[in-house]
């Protein structure tokens, strides 16, 4: 693709030009220098490698993911158990979602004010706590208070990683984005196989003790490794400037509108993936799940490569491909037969809605100013989240009035509108 007009560049090294000069422990934060580097002082950082510091943030995603993914396949049994029905379980669910993009932008903002690492802390400390509730609850309403804490507090925490790893991969956040991003997949993955095991044994509460014990063993990790104090300091919230400064020029509301369609497609096609491909191309349960849980293992795969991608030949035209990719993968859903040609089609699908965000979040973070990047980026996923969770009424809805194919056709011309909104940011 040729330059766009304008002098317009999306490549890695493009940063903020209202950032503020970096300080000397910035840099540190960057990986400009690690614990194996001399501060200016002659003294040596305690700070591990960033390359570790990496592995933990990721690490706690996937916790999250774990956390909150598990209760899905879980469902049924705590329907039964708490002799509730399906839509109060999946009012729950719609809760437990809905604040977790509300926590997104809390955690993000905090951060900015208190320090990354103690929020990441707190966000799986969280986590803790709400599936503690969870486990204890014996009534609807326990139900409801359990997802809510699990869903908000946890929502603390992916926001607060991107921008931890913005500051250590400083040119680099595809890349690392990439890899954090696939431990979400790789929690999601882990998952089904906990909600099986647990399930096996005729008691879904056993999912959530290793949970926990994962959980604690990450925040103590990342506790260890803090580069602040824990503080109690007044934090200022004022989500409408934060959306004021997401959405200002035309290029940002692009990429928001973007990001808005592409979440839409993401929640209302993995929420009914399995049913899609049951109900409408007639695949046995099975095989339907099989399909379903290869979008997490081709997603652990694909996104590295697509943050590493948009590092090196430019963000916005790594996203575009994704989406073009998740489209034809879509395209062939719609058309093909045979279950060889439909799993075909589930892989391509897979392969570009898994690779969208690293270098797509990346190309944002770059344009944040320093000084509220965890709270603009928050903020950035609160909107898009928010609209996204509108995707599962969608099919539901269309799948109604309609069938899930037509709802399906629906989410790939979602997908060509985001592609279109890509093309015109390209012109700024």
């Amino acid at each position: 693709m040729t330059e766009p007009p304008h002098g317009h560049d999306d490549s890695a090294d493009e940063t903020p030009t209202t950032a503020a000069p970096a300080t000397a422990t910035e840099h540190c934060e960057r990986g400009e220098q690690t614990g194996e580097t001399d501060r200016t002082d002659g003294a040596k950082s305690t700070q591990p490698p960033r390359s570790y510091l990496l592995g933990a943030t990721s690490a706690g995603f996937g916790t999250v993911a774990l956390g909150l993914l598990v209760m899905s396949p879980l469902l049924p049994a705590i329907i039964n158990d708490l002799s509730i029905t399906p839509f109060q379980a999946g009012a729950g669910l719609s809760i437990m979602w809905g604040l977790n993009a509300l926590g997104q932008y809390l955690g993000g903002r905090v951060s900015d004010v208190l320090g990354r690492h103690p929020v990441l802390v707190f966000g799986l400390l969280g986590l803790v706590a709400g599936v503690l509730v969870v486990t204890a609850s014996a009534t609807f309403l326990g139900y409801l208070v359990g997802v809510a804490f699990l869903g908000l507090f946890s929502g603390t925490y992916p926001a607060t990683g991107f921008t931890h790893l913005s500051e250590l991969y400083a040119g680099e956040q595809g890349k690392a984005f990439g890899i954090y991003t696939s431990f979400w997949d790789i929690g999601g993955g882990l998952s089904a196989g906990l909600a099986t095991v647990a399930l096996a044994t005729g008691n879904w509460r056993l999912a959530f003790p290793p949970i926990i014990v994962l959980a604690v063993a990450v925040a103590l990790v990342l506790h260890s490794w803090r580069d602040e104090s824990y503080s109690i300091e007044r934090v200022q919230f004022d989500f409408r400037a934060t959306v004021s400064r997401a959405l200002v020029g035309p290029e940002q509301k692009l990429l928001v509108l973007s990001f808005c369609l592409f979440m839409l497609t993401w929640q209302g096609a993995v929420s009914f993936l399995p049913t899609f491909l049951q109900v409408e191309k007639g695949l046995p349960a099975g095989v339907a799940a099989s399909a379903f849980a290869s979008l997490f293992v081709i997603g652990m795969l694909v996104k590295p490569v697509s943050g590493n991608l948009g590092d090196r030949f430019g963000r916005l035209r790594a996203a575009l491909c994704s989406v073009a990719i998740g489209t034809v993968g879509l395209l062939a859903l719609s058309v093909v037969e045979s279950t060889a040609w439909i799993l075909v089609g589930v892989a391509i699908f897979a392969v570009g809605l898994m690779s969208f965000t690293p270098p797509m979040l990346a190309y944002v973070m770059a344009r944040l100013p320093d000084a509220n990047a965890g709270g603009d980026i928050g903020g950035f996923r609160t909107v898009y989240m928010g609209v996204g969770s509108v995707g599962p009424a969608y099919v539901g809805l269309l799948a109604d009035v309609a069938t899930y194919g037509v709802a399906f056709v629906g989410l790939m011309l979602a997908l060509l509108a985001s592609a279109a909104t890509i093309l015109a940011a390209f012109r700024y």
